[in-house]
């Protein structure tokens, strides 16, 4: 049976130690809206809430409105899952009742920014008993029933695979940006997490830079020591960036 705390996770996990990782504070709310491509004021309104017509709105992703603008990386890493249900057409803050009863089960804080929830099959089948108890839009639902066999809704599933999770503690250490070119990473510890090649952490933009100045991209892989298809990966993820290419 599944034991699930009712009360404020908050209040029960306040002295719980978190990872490191996922408390450092890395992006500004303006910027989180940019590397996601989200409308301006959505990271903040997901994030810390907000007010509309004298209505208070909770958060999303904070246990409880901070006013912080600056952003953590497990902050950052729920944000991206979340950006994945974006046209939904269900309202985001109908998951709020979901993330609360997630908290009992895999983190007090950040219980989507680790492994288990996605890539095991008893955390999975965790998830869908939340999912059954809060009564989840299906749109929202981060797992489904295929086959009898639980598995990743189709927005958790890309989210999981733009994951790079750590071998020791299951946290998301690193992000794609876009889930499709493996090759573009967010890493909290490098580059001020902006996006960067993994390989050699040159930023993404610096490359797109270079081009624009009529460096040709044979030059620029030089320059850099980076294959020319890597190039090509951080010229095309600034194209989806720029909202050029889908």
């Amino acid at each position: 049976m599944l034991d699930l705390w009712i009360g404020n996770p908050y209040t029960r996990f306040v002295n719980t130690p978190v990872s490191s990782l996922l408390d450092r504070r890395v992006y500004g709310m303006l910027q989180v809206d940019q590397l996601l491509s989200l409308k301006h004021g959505t990271a903040s309104r997901w994030i810390d809430g907000y007010t509309r017509a004298g209505k208070r709105y909770p958060p999303v992703v904070r246990v409880e409105p901070t006013g912080d603008e600056i952003v953590t990386w497990g902050e950052f890493v729920e944000t991206r899952l979340l950006a994945e249900y974006r046209n939904a057409g269900v309202s985001l803050l109908r998951m709020r009742p979901a993330v609360d009863q997630l908290r009992e089960t895999f983190h007090p804080i950040y219980p989507l920014a680790h492994a288990r929830p996605y890539l095991d099959i008893a955390g999975r089948e965790l998830v869908l008993k939340v999912q059954e108890l809060v009564g989840l839009d299906r749109e929202l639902q981060l797992v489904v029933v295929r086959n009898n066999q639980v598995v990743l809704a189709e927005s958790a599933d890309k989210f999981a695979r733009a994951a790079i999770f750590g071998q020791k503690d299951g946290v998301v250490e690193m992000l794609r940006p876009v889930t499709e070119i493996e090759e573009v990473v967010m890493d909290p510890l490098r580059q001020f997490g902006e996006p960067i090649i993994a390989d050699r952490g040159v930023r993404t933009e610096i490359i797109s830079e270079q081009l624009r100045a009529g460096e040709s991209i044979d030059s620029i892989a030089s320059l850099y020591e980076l294959s020319r298809p890597l190039i090509e990966a951080a010229l095309r993820y600034e194209l989806v960036r720029s909202g050029i290419a889908a």
